[in-house]
């Protein structure tokens, strides 16, 4: 029992800042018709009402591609594609109004039931839905009429924020509407792009149906950032079309959306747990590196003293105080990732022979054997070579191997500068090793 306490103080530690950087923020949430249809759908709802109750403005795009092919079938209708898009003529539009009806009736309904098992399960969710797209038909393209499918042509930002203002989740319908008061088709994934641009949406989700971002190693890439995003979508044969979310993800990151995500909605909790923990559990798309390296400041040595702490435990690090990382903050340079001290590391300067000491290099054990520290030692060498130092020296007792496979030699106390020599503790007995920059 004493380890599950343990477990649920340490997983709500973590959650806190989320929970805090997230309430006021605009996420926009795309899931398929599969997803609706699934049995699980009561499940995800719940998570989405649990997202509106911690104060995050929503704004819902279903798809409805599932229920236009049941209809479609029942129907006995035939459909073509070109270019990848479902020609939408007269008796599939049809189909197509009754799918999207079906579908936003169905989230709605879903969402008013409040949020069950808890508290307050009678709390009211208010739900808005309308007519926030205006769109164009895609027209004839290489002599193919696509008669009633259609583009994103506007998107009514003012009616949207109105109802988020007014504290209701906003679903808007993968259809949108001419002046002239024509109805046209339009993929929910644009849709989706189209509203989180035009928003300025902190965040835009999309649910997949078991699919994943996967590099050329077959690992799952956690996150990239826009650039590289679009550097293996064009890199990688046949990823385009098995991952076209992974295109939306881009465009919409480099039209004001600060984040993308992509996470598997098969997953019990998908949504908390790529929301609610640092690493997530899908890929994530932004449009600037997700982990951060600065030079340190005042503010950082709280996260500087939770880092290096185990280090210090177990020996690997000399124990610094509060005070004397205050007065040495300066020297010190961070990884943070999402606002988390995941790294650190210092160089101190000695006027003879123009080095300087390397010291409390470290890495988050959740984010080592990923080139961080490499990223960090390298960080900290061009510090030193623009300082116009000539080289590094380091003291360690346990990370030899690690410096020599980075160039560094192993040395005697005798080589070091007079005033670090002086300081030199002969009960650690660490070991010294130089590198020329």
């Amino acid at each position: 029992m004493v380890e599950k306490h343990k477990q649920f103080v340490d997983w709500f530690r973590q959650a806190s800042p989320y929970i805090h950087a997230h309430r006021g923020q605009t996420f926009v949430l795309c899931f398929s018709g599969q997803a609706v249809a699934d049995a699980t759908f009561r499940n995800l709802v719940h998570d989405i009402a649990l997202l509106s109750s911690l104060g995050i403005r929503l704004v819902i795009v279903p798809g409805t591609r599932h229920q236009l092919n049941e209809r479609l079938q029942a129907r006995g209708l035939e459909f073509r594609t070109e270019e990848g898009i479902r020609i939408t003529d007269e008796a599939m539009l049809a189909c197509v109004k009754d799918a999207v009806g079906t579908v936003v009736i169905e989230v709605m309904a879903m969402l008013s039931q409040g949020l069950a098992n808890s508290p307050t399960p009678n709390a009211r969710i208010r739900v808005a839905s309308g007519n926030y797209v205006t769109a164009k038909p895609i027209g004839v393209r290489n002599g193919v009429d696509f008669h009633y499918s259609g583009n994103v042509r506007r998107v009514d930002v003012e009616a949207i924020r109105s109802d988020l203002d007014s504290g209701d989740i906003v679903v808007v319908p993968p259809i949108g509407y001419s002046p002239t008061g024509e109805s046209f088709n339009v993929n929910a994934h644009e849709v989706a792009t189209a509203v989180s641009s035009a928003l300025g949406a902190a965040k835009l989700i999309f649910l997949l149906e078991g699919r994943h971002v996967i590099d050329r190693k077959g690992k799952l890439v956690r996150q990239f950032t826009d650039s590289e995003a679009q550097q293996l979508l064009s890199s990688t044969a046949g990823l385009a079309d098995r991952m076209p979310e992974l295109d939306d993800a881009i465009n919409a990151c480099r039209n004001g959306v600060r984040r993308a995500h992509l996470v598997d909605r098969r997953v019990d909790g998908a949504l908390l747990l790529e929301l609610f923990t640092r690493d997530g559990i899908g890929t994530l798309v932004s449009a600037s590196p997700f982990d951060t390296l600065r030079k340190a400041t005042i503010d950082d040595v709280a996260g500087i003293l939770t880092l290096i702490a185990p280090l210090e435990e177990d020996g690997t690090l000399v124990r610094r105080s509060r005070e004397k990382l205050e007065t040495e903050i300066d020297q010190f340079s961070v990884l943070v990732r999402d606002g988390t001290i995941i790294g650190c590391g210092a160089i101190y300067p000695f006027a003879e022979g123009g080095m300087a000491e390397l010291a409390c290099l470290s890495v988050h054990p959740d984010y080592r054997k990923e080139g961080r520290g490499d990223l960090l030692l390298s960080n900290l060498e061009a510090a030193a070579r623009q300082a116009g130092l000539k080289g590094l020296f380091v003291l360690t007792t346990q990370t030899a191997h690690w410096f020599i496979e980075r160039g560094f030699i192993e040395a005697s106390v005798d080589e070091l500068p007079v005033a670090r020599k002086r300081l030199y503790n002969l009960q650690r007995n660490s070991k010294v090793f130089t590198k020329r920059l």
